[in-house]
């Protein structure tokens, strides 16, 4: 069982850009477990893997109110991007700051899944954000920016 734990700004890690998965196996499905713990303790909605110090491109969500309706995207990938909301972000990594920003409205994203198989995932409004947020943390770039 791995032992993880959230990272925070300043870490030089949240500003790595994340690496491609080649392999789904356990050990990556051990991470996505974590992340998951890691994310409902500290009351997010959504945390990407290098905020818990693993260089993937891994990033989860769930913006449900039960935590019960969990999303995973592996090496994801914005198709298209359209629209503008403006909304008050934070970050986890970063406790306590808050900033309103534009983000797309709609996107439309492909990603795999913990099969390894292929899917594109469109949404909008606070699921977009979410994602883009999370996207730009795999990217090593940070809200605050």
């Amino acid at each position: 069982m791995l032992l993880l734990k959230l990272i925070y700004y300043p870490n030089k890690l949240l500003r790595k850009k994340s690496t491609q998965i080649n392999k789904i196996n356990f050990k990556i499905k051990n991470i996505i477990y974590n992340m998951f713990k890691i994310m409902y303790k500290k009351n997010g909605i959504g945390l990407a893997a290098n905020q818990i110090g693993i260089n993937k491109r891994i990033f989860i969500i769930d913006i449900s109110k039960k935590k019960n309706k969990k999303l995973i995207f592996i090496n994801p990938k914005i198709l298209n991007k359209e629209g503008e909301i403006f909304i008050k972000e934070g970050c986890l990594s970063i406790p306590g700051i808050f900033k309103i920003l534009k983000r797309y409205s709609h996107i439309k994203i492909s990603a795999l899944n913990t099969n390894g198989n292929y899917f594109v995932f469109k949404t909008r409004n606070i699921k977009s954000v979410c994602i883009q947020h999370e996207i730009d943390h795999l990217n090593g770039k940070l809200f605050i920016d």
